[in-house]
């Protein structure tokens, strides 16, 4: 299960995730993901109520990399211990700024 909570302002979204972002639930947020940004410059991932993510999930972040490369930047917040650590294993670290 996952939850997707998404706060637009002006040229920025927000999208918090809560719960777990694996095969059964990474359509879901690429859906989201890719019909929110338009007109968007920064896009801000907040991962505090993330408890897993797979390699679908990892995807996800990848697609939303390639469309922002092109018209901003991609910030990562609030990541657990877990997360961070598959962020590092993967090299996902060194594309995104985790905060």
């Amino acid at each position: 299960m996952l939850n997707i909570k998404k706060e637009k302002k002006e040229g920025e979204i927000k999208i918090s995730l809560e719960g777990r972002l694996d095969t059964a639930t990474s359509a879901q947020l690429d859906i989201e993901v890719q019909s929110s940004l338009d007109n968007v410059e920064k896009l801000i991932f907040d991962l505090s109520g993330l408890e897993y993510i797979s390699s679908a999930g990892l995807r996800v972040f990848l697609s939303a990399q390639k469309i922002m490369n092109k018209k901003g930047s991609i910030i990562v917040q609030n990541a657990s211990e877990d997360v961070k650590d598959i962020f590092e294993m993967t090299g996902f670290s060194e594309l995104f700024t985790i905060e």
